[in-house]
C-alpha cells in the first residue's frame, strides 16, 4: 500500500477530512499528522495491536516508550493515577504546547505504550489539526515522530512520505511545523521536576514558573522519556559538530568541496553546500529538513554548528549530539 496524502489548511482544517483520519485510527490504522513540533505517527493508544504497528512501521526499539497525546484534561482520568500540584501548575501554564509530562500510570494502557514502565508520558499539542484528530477519534493517540527510527524527525509531510509511505495508511499534510524540534519532556512524579529531554519549550520558561529544575542524573530516570537512549535524528552521511571559533579545517575528514554545512554563521571554509539560518528559531525549525536536504545533494559529510546552550539552543545541541553519535 501507499499512504494517501490529504492536504489541510493549518488554521481552518476541513473537519470531514479529519473525521476520515479518525476512522482509520479507530480501525487500528496509522495516521501521520502535524503537531507544532514535528509530524507524529498516530495510533489508538488503547489498541495494543495498533500501537505495535507503530513500532513495526518505524523499526523502533520496543523498550522506547511513546508519548500519548490528549485533547483535554478529561482524558487524564483514565490514564494517570492522580497528579501533583506541580503537574497541575505546568498544565495550566504550558498546555496545550510542546511540553510532555511524565506521570504515574494507572496501567490502563497496553504495556507496549509505556515500555512496561510504571509511568506514562503525556502531551496536549497546540496544533489545531492534532487536537481535532484526537477529539474526533475519542481516544488518546500514541504518537512518536513519523519517521524511520534513527532518521531526522519530519517537519513536513514530504519527509514522512519519504520514510513511511509504504508502511502507513494516511498522511495529513498541513505544511511545515513551526517549532521544529520535539517536545520538552519532564518528570513530575516527585516533589521536584526533573528535565529528561530538552525540547521546544525552554528550560528558562519552565524555571520562571516552577523555579530551579533538576536534570536527569541516571539511566533509570532517562528511560522514562522517549528519544534518550539511542542514536536519533541522523542523516545518511556522517555529522561533524562545530562550534564557532574552532578550527574546522583541522577536524574535517574530507575535502571541503565535498562537505555540507548547516548553521547560523558562515563556517570560514568554502564548503560545497551551505544552509544558513538567520536566527536560532529558524535553525530549530529548519534543522531536520536541512539535514535531509544536504544528504540528498550528495555531500560526503555534514558539518553542523552547535548553538549556544540556552533557550531552544539547548534542545538543538541535544539533537545534534545524538545525530552525530556522541
Amino acid at each position: 500500500m501507499t499512504a494517501e496524502v490529504i492536504h489541510l489548511d493549518w488554521f481552518k482544517p476541513d473537519i470531514s477530512l479529519i473525521s476520515e483520519a479518525a476512522q482509520i485510527i479507530l480501525k487500528g490504522g496509522l495516521v501521520a499528522f502535524p503537531t507544532e513540533t514535528v509530524y507524529g505517527l498516530g495510533a489508538n493508544a488503547m489498541d495494543e495491536d495498533a500501537v505495535l504497528s507503530i513500532f513495526q512501521a518505524k523499526g523502533r526499539p520496543a523498550d522506547n516508550p511513546l508519548i500519548v497525546h490528549i485533547h483535554s484534561l478529561d482524558q487524564l482520568d483514565g490514564i494517570v493515577s492522580g497528579f501533583s500540584p506541580l503537574a497541575e501548575k505546568l498544565m495550566e501554564s504550558f498546555w496545550p504546547g510542546p511540553l510532555t509530562l511524565v506521570m504515574s500510570s494507572r496501567k490502563t494502557l497496553p504495556p507496549v505504550v509505556t515500555a512496561g514502565l510504571d509511568t506514562v508520558a503525556l502531551r496536549m499539542p497546540s496544533n489545531p489539526i492534532a487536537r481535532e484528530l484526537i477529539r474526533i477519534s475519542g481516544v488518546p493517540i500514541a504518537a512518536p515522530s513519523a519517521n524511520r527510527s534513527g532518521r531526522p524527525s519530519p517537519t513536513d509531510a514530504a519527509a514522512v512520505f519519504e520514510d513511511l509511505s509504504e508502511r502507513i495508511d494516511l498522511i495529513l499534510d498541513a505544511g511545515p511545523t513551526y517549532v521544529g524540534v520535539e517536545s520538552t519532556v519532564v518528570d513530575v512524579t516527585g516533589q521536584q521536576m526533573v528535565l529528561l529531554r530538552p525540547g521546544g519549550l525552554s528550560l528558562e520558561a519552565l524555571e520562571e514558573i516552577v523555579g530551579p529544575v533538576l536534570t536527569s542524573s541516571s539511566l533509570e530516570e532517562s528511560k522514562r522519556s522517549p528519544g534518550t537512549r539511542y542514536r536519533h535524528y541522523a542523516p545518511l552521511v556522517p555529522l561533524l559538530l562545530w562550534e564557532e571559533g574552532e578550527n574546522l579545517l583541522k577536524d574535517l575528514p574530507c575535502d571541503p568541496g565535498k562537505a555540507g554545512y548547516v548553521g547560523m554563521v558562515q563556517p570560514g571554509l568554502d564548503l560545497s553546500e551551505t544552509i544558513i539560518f538567520s536566527d536560532i528559531d529558524g535553525y530549530a525549525r529548519g534543522l531536520f529538513s536541512a539535514l535531509r536536504d544536504l544528504e540528498s545533494r550528495g555531500v560526503q559529510i555534514i558539518v553542523a554548528q552547535l548553538p549556544p546552550p540556552e533557550g531552544i539552543g539547548r534542545a538543538l545541541r541535544d539533537r545534534l549530539r545524538r545525530a552525530s553519535g556522541e
